[in-house]
This record gives structure tokens, sequence and C-alpha cells, in this order.
């Protein structure tokens, strides 16, 4: 049952059970702290992500994009395997995540710009709405995190997962999944859904949050919490920014 504490692998809870050996109650993971190491992971990828923006747009050419993307594609996800097989890492590879995850981010928001002016400012409000959206629902109590709610938001981001693998596997042999990353109606409809259960995996990485600092985690669990949901937020805007350019196509 484990399984399905939370959909996102950096925060599983026999990592948080695995670290509760070395626990210091006078120097514990507090939800606070964990804030803390958020925004500071929010700097960064924003940082870099202006860096690797300004490189597209003064270049207008998408040759000068194609590095940024794919050394900061395989090394964001080398880093987070790394984070996620070792949590103590976290202090000090959470951040270098950040770093190149926003070469991505920003590398992708100028082609996406690109093509669609205003559209990646319209992508970073929407993620932030939903960010602050889902946290309210999950304060407030409008969104309970019961058993349930974790095994159907879990097979489904598993769902999602495999179809996306199954899409970009068959691209090479020439069958890729149709229509959805098209600009249809079946497109849209598929890109909503995604965006949904990316929004809802946000509340169950704040409830995996709040009750690990509940249990006295240790102190450098508050940067692995904090990349952790920096995982979920990450994928929330690629997938509304995927939404909004369907939208705008049609």
């Amino acid at each position: 049952m484990s399984l399905f504490k939370s959909s996102n692998p950096a925060l599983r809870s026999s990592t948080f059970e695995k670290q509760n050996s070395f626990i210091d109650t006078s120097n514990s993971m507090t939800v606070e702290g964990t804030v803390g190491k958020i925004a500071i992971l929010s700097l960064l990828v924003f940082c870099t992500a202006i860096f690797s923006w300004n490189q597209f747009m003064e270049a207008e050419s998408f040759e000068g994009f194609r590095s940024y993307l794919i050394g900061g594609s395989i090394g964001g996800l080398l880093t987070a395997l790394i984070v996620i097989f070792n949590p103590k890492s976290s202090p000090y590879l959470a951040p270098l995540y950040a770093l190149l995850e926003g070469l991505v981010l920003g590398a992708l928001s100028a082609m996406f710009e690109y093509s669609y002016p205003g559209i990646a400012v319209q992508a970073i409000l929407l993620t932030f709405g939903v960010l602050f959206g889902m946290l309210f629902a999950f304060r407030s109590g409008l969104i309970k995190v019961t058993q349930q709610f974790r095994s159907m938001v879990i097979s489904a981001t598993f769902g999602i997962a495999i179809i996306y693998l199954i899409s970009f596997v068959g691209s090479f042999f020439g069958f890729p999944i149709p229509m959805i990353h098209e600009a249809s109606t079946f497109g849209i409809i598929f890109s909503l859904v995604v965006v949904a259960i990316a929004a809802l995996n946000l509340v169950l990485d704040f409830d995996f949050i709040e009750k690990s600092a509940e249990r006295g985690a240790p102190k450098y669990m508050e940067w692995y919490g904090a990349f952790g949901l920096m995982v979920t937020l990450i994928w929330l805007y690629l997938e509304i920014l995927r939404l909004l350019s369907k939208l705008r196509e049609r």
C-alpha cells in the first residue's frame, strides 16, 4: 500500500521512513523550511530559464537552443535519479537539478513563444494559479487525501506515463499514438485530463511533505521534499504549455 502514498517517485513514504534512523529532533524537517527551499529552487529555475530564453531570442534560430535542451534534459534526468536514490545528496543536487531544468524550460518556452506570442507568460501564470489553487484546496479541506484518492491519482499518472512511453517509442518506428499530440478535440481533451492529473499530484505532494514533517524527518529532507514538488511543478508547466499551444493552433 505504500506505493499509493504519492505518484511522485521522489516522494515515496519508504524514502522518509529510511531516514527516521537519522532523525535529530532538534534539527528536523519543517513545512516552513521546505517552502523556503521551494522558493530557492524556483528562483534557480527562473535564472537559467531566462538565460536560455535570451540565447534563443537573440539568435532567432532553433539551432541555438538544442544544446540547452538536450544537455539540460539529460543532465536533469541523471541528477534527478541520483537524488531519488540518494536523498542525502538533495541539498547539493536539487539546486543543480533546478538549474538544468531551467535551461530546458527556457529553451522550450522560447520555442513555443516564437510560434505563439504571449504563450509563455500565460503558461507561467496558469501554473502558479493552479499551484496556489491546489494549496488552498488542500489546506482548507476542500480536497481530502484519502487512500482512494491516492490510488486514483497514481493509477492515472502511471497510465499517462505508459501512453507517453508508447508514443515516444512508436515515433521511432513510424507509428506514434495518433491524436494525443494534435490540436484536435480529442488532443485538447487529452491535454486537459493530463493537466488535471498533474494538478492533483500537487495535492499528494503537499500532503506527503506535511506528514513527513510531522514524523520529524531529518533537516536535509526539506531539500528532498522541495525537489519532489519541483518535479511535479515542472511537469504541470510543460503540460499547460502544450495545452495552450493546441488551443492557439485551433
